[in-house]
């Protein structure tokens, strides 16, 4: 890991740098596979499975026998484990759910807004190197707490065409029946476009490598929405002299052994304690099954002491960290500072791993500086807020004219005449009365 040392706020853009990504090499492969789908739709995803996964597939859905195998595979210490991390997931997915909201600031004028879930949406669940069935739970869990009519899911098989046991365990317990054997570019052609097999939907969702992060973002030509860009997951932790080297070492290599792109972040107040978390790293590393990714990540990484606390809480905020650690005794000060990040995990005994899994916050988060302007994925992010008005005609009469002056300064007489044809009816009527 690279070291600052209390760096100039000239530097600061140039600190915020994530793993360059460069999706347009991509783009041909990408077009070209969309192409494929698009004309010859199952033909197609069974073929760039042969090419990309090397696996020959005989059918791409799930069957039912399959899953009943599956379930029958976990241990039940995984399956409690599981099921625990679904209650809190879908407890704090619960209370998210909110009313209509209802104004009627003018006699006449009502306006409401409701919101409707999205009716088709689907889930990418990645199975390269890990198989993370702790995704579909992030996903599928509020889709159903949502009311999403149609839930379809699409992971990578394993080399002998069978999906990981857990995988299939989750889908089954968050009530997914429709399961697909696809990964990578294919499986978003799959969902964007639709085959006879694989429903076309309206929403995506998921993390990927940067393949399918390629596909998710050619898909919305088509019309079809996603969750939020993304890119490597990422993790800074800050910490004063009262943080634990060890705990804060862990912590890093959970993110840094995601993959050789990732990119962990140290930012101290106190300049002894990098020299602490950098020999607790050189010890940690070496037992890690995945040491070999979680060294490439930590190339990619950085260690910076700021002498003053504003400055950071300003670098982290420039920063917009996909997963925020403040490992300190006294938090406060920078917790009511957090402006920009995905998920926040306040003092020594919340490590990210807990929301990775079941503290019940969702772990679909903004990588590279997205967390300025997006959120996480949550329950508003499977539904579609729909704007309702009904207007009286007491309630026209009193708002009417300025809309005609307004449509009018526009010059859309139009828009105006709407308005008018309706107040001329209605002065009408009042005079027959």
């Amino acid at each position: 890991m690279r070291t600052y040392l209390n760096p100039d706020v000239s530097t600061w853009s140039s600190l915020c740098s994530r793993p360059a990504l460069d999706y347009k090499p991509l783009q041909s492969i990408v077009s070209e596979v969309f192409e494929q789908v698009s004309a010859q739709g199952d033909r197609a995803l069974k073929d760039y499975t042969v090419k990309f996964d090397k696996v020959t597939l005989s059918d791409i859905a799930v069957s039912s026998l399959e899953i009943e195998e599956a379930i029958a595979q976990v241990p039940a210490d995984l399956k409690q484990a599981i099921n625990l991390a679904k209650d809190q997931i879908e407890a704090f997915h619960q209370a998210q759910v909110t009313e209509r909201v209802s104004v009627e600031r003018t006699p006449g004028v009502l306006c409401w807004q409701e919101k409707k879930p999205i009716q088709k949406v689907g889930l990418y669940i990645p199975g390269g190197s890990a198989p993370l069935f702790s995704t579909i739970l992030m996903l599928a869990v509020p889709a159903q707490i949502a009311g999403c009519q149609e839930v379809v899911l699409c992971t990578p098989c394993q080399s002998d065409g069978k999906i990981h046991p857990a995988v299939l365990y989750t889908a089954y317990l968050c009530g997914v029946t429709k399961i697909y054997k696809l990964g990578g570019i294919q499986a978003i052609a799959a969902m964007t476009l639709g085959t006879d097999t694989v429903p076309a939907v309206y929403k995506i969702f998921g993390p990927g490598n940067q393949y399918v992060t390629a596909a998710k973002q050619y898909a919305q030509q088509f019309g079809v929405s996603i969750d939020m860009p993304a890119g490597p997951s990422e993790l800074l932790v800050l910490c004063d002299q009262t943080a634990h080297p060890t705990f804060v070492a862990a912590d890093l290599l959970s993110q840094a052994e995601h993959g050789p792109d990732s990119q962990v972040v140290l930012v101290s107040l106190d300049l002894d304690f990098l020299d602490l978390v950098s020999a607790e790293l050189n010890i940690q590393v070496e037992a890690l099954p995945r040491k070999e990714i979680a060294l490439k990540a930590l190339d990619n990484s950085v260690m910076i002491y700021f002498k003053e606390p504003k400055d950071a809480s300003d670098w982290i905020n420039l920063y917009a960290p996909e997963h925020y650690i403040i490992a300190m005794d006294q938090p406060d000060y920078f917790v009511n500072s957090v402006q920009n990040a995905g998920s926040v995990f306040i003092g020594h005994y919340t490590p990210e791993s807990a929301g990775d899994y079941a503290s019940g916050t969702n772990h679909t988060l903004p990588t590279n500086g997205y967390a300025k302007q997006y959120s996480g994925v949550h329950l508003d992010s499977f539904q579609k807020q729909i704007t309702f008005q009904e207007i009286q005609s007491h309630g026209l009469s009193v708002i009417g004219p300025a809309v005609e002056l307004m449509a009018a300064a526009e010059g859309l007489e139009a828009h105006k005449q709407a308005v008018t044809k309706r107040l001329i009816t209605l002065n009408q009527t009042d005079e027959k009365i």
